[in-house]
């Protein structure tokens, strides 16, 4: 007899989850809670409700919660303000995502007074990583059931046969083959990883990508976005201040209508192996570009620096599912702490799939002082000839060596 007497499952109502559900109901023999995200996928979640009701879930242990401005506010904005790129290219809107996911269930395992959580992710992914590590750190005595560890339904096939012996409703798309790719939405991105793209040679399809257009389907005529920051964060996009979400779904709708945020990358995973997969970002990359400007008339040099030493460092923690380590917490709290003055506005240039800085000013922040750095007649701001001993005294060890050598 399982000692699990009550697992949150966090569940879209796919064939994957509606799978688990029933398996956990077999295996353990114990009352599943459902809990479906809503972080900006872009698809009705109603329909978990009404499948999970169909398994036998009480309705008091169904959780359909929309935390669109929370995944923004808490973990997308944080994650910008230290400009985080992992392996120079990808931002992270996967990685981003699962430590909010892993937060809102132990807190509903708490609420429900379930002993266990569990996940689909496989067990050769990255985002079992993200779960579990999340989950542990926020409640160290919670039990994981990872099913993709424990069965052996290892194949799109054998999970149709269990869906077909147990009365599983199927979408009809799973029956007829369903997307050629694996795909992972958010309001930061949209990812594809898959069949087709398993082979890195082979160039992405067209008729794959969701919310851009091709940059040469994009308009002809530039767009101009004005883009207002408040301690490192947009809080108004054309004076229109707007919540969190509203700001990056904005933000997506533009960057995507000029053709802005495709990648195709050849990661390195956490568990070892290379993966291909395709992003689009259309409001992240905007966000990355117009936060960089804002930060360089308002950041000391060293400063700005010492947050693109840490940046990389920063990235591999999400990645790696450490959102919620020491280590994470006190860098942020430093990233946090350089944002204080990064105030001001930013104008922005969309044209087919560039994002183009034409302007930057804050009027509080700025260290730009224009009076030393004209190319006119500076009237004694700046004295030339300061550099003499500073360019001497940076060259004697070169000169030093250089002798010897002679």
């Amino acid at each position: 007899m399982s000692e699990i007497k009550k697992v949150v499952l966090a569940y879209s109502g796919g064939l994957d989850t509606s799978v688990i559900l029933k398996w956990l109901q077999d295996t353990y023999q114990c009352e599943v809670v459902t809990f479906t995200a809503d972080i900006g996928q872009g698809e009705e979640l109603e329909p978990a409700r009404k499948k999970a009701l169909q398994f036998g879930i009480k309705p008091e242990n169904i959780f359909i919660d929309d935390l669109r401005d929370e995944f923004v506010r808490d973990f997308v904005f944080p994650m910008f303000r230290a400009n985080t790129v992992y392996e120079g290219e990808y931002l992270l809107g996967t990685s981003i995502a699962r430590p909010l996911i892993a937060k809102r269930q132990i807190e509903i395992a708490r609420q429900t007074g379930a002993e266990a959580v569990s996940h689909g992710a496989t067990g050769k992914g990255n985002d079992q990583v993200r779960f579990e590590l999340g989950y542990y750190a926020l409640n160290p005595n919670i039990k994981v059931i990872a099913p993709w560890r424990e069965w052996d339904l290892l194949s799109r096939e054998k999970l149709m046969a269990y869906a077909e012996k147990h009365s599983i409703p199927v979408d009809m798309k799973h029956k007829q083959g369903g997307s050629p790719y694996s795909m992972d939405a958010n309001l930061l991105h949209i990812s594809f990883e898959g069949r087709h793209l398993e082979n890195p040679a082979a160039e992405a399809e067209e008729s794959m990508w969701r919310w851009t257009v091709s940059p040469e389907q994009a308009p002809d005529a530039a767009e101009y976005l004005d883009i207002e920051f408040e301690r490192g964060d947009i809080t108004a996009l054309n004076g229109s201040h707007m919540s969190p979400a509203q700001i990056l779904a904005q933000l997506n709708k533009l960057g995507g209508k000029h053709g802005i945020g495709r990648l195709d990358l050849v990661e390195n995973r956490y568990v070892g192996m290379k993966s291909r997969g395709c992003y689009e970002t259309p409001g992240g990359t905007i966000m990355l570009k117009a936060h960089r400007a804002i930060e360089s008339i308002t950041l000391d040099r060293e400063v700005a620096h010492l947050k693109d030493d840490l940046m990389p460092r920063y990235a591999s923690m999400i990645y790696n599912g450490y959102w919620w380590s020491p280590e994470r917490h006190s860098l942020q709290t430093l990233i946090d702490h350089t944002q204080q003055k990064v105030n001001g506005w930013v104008r922005i240039k969309l044209y087919k799939g560039n994002v183009i800085v034409v302007g930057r000013d804050s009027k509080t922040n700025s260290l730009f002082d224009p009076n030393i750095a004209t190319f006119e007649d500076d009237k004694g701001a700046y004295d030339q000839k300061d550099a003499a001993g500073f360019i001497k005294l940076n060259a004697l060890r070169m000169r030093i060596a250089a002798k010897l050598g002679q």
